[in-house]
């Protein structure tokens, strides 16, 4: 992996929907990312499914939750891809 690239961590339905548990994502243009562009960098890599359950998906950046497209993902940063978790 170059210097700057993403890591991406997927579980359960998502790396099922995206056809592999790990990703990696090249980073933005200023060196860092936003959810969005790593979303649509693994809808344009993955699965035919992957943009619905991505859709459905929590974000940790760098160990931070979110489900904003607009996050930053600073250069080198890990991401991981949480769907919707159900049970008691």
């Amino acid at each position: 992996m170059s210097a700057g690239t993403v890591a991406v961590r997927l579980f359960a339905g998502a790396a099922e929907a995206y056809g592999a548990e790990t990703a990696s994502v090249p980073p933005g243009q200023s060196g860092a990312a936003t959810i969005g562009d790593v979303v649509a960098a693994l809808v344009a890599s993955g699965g035919p499914g992957t943009a619905d359950v991505l859709g459905r998906c929590s974000f940790l950046v760098a160990g931070v939750r979110t489900d904003d497209p607009a996050t930053a993902v600073p250069a080198g940063a890990g991401v991981d891809v949480l769907p919707p978790f159900a049970g008691g």
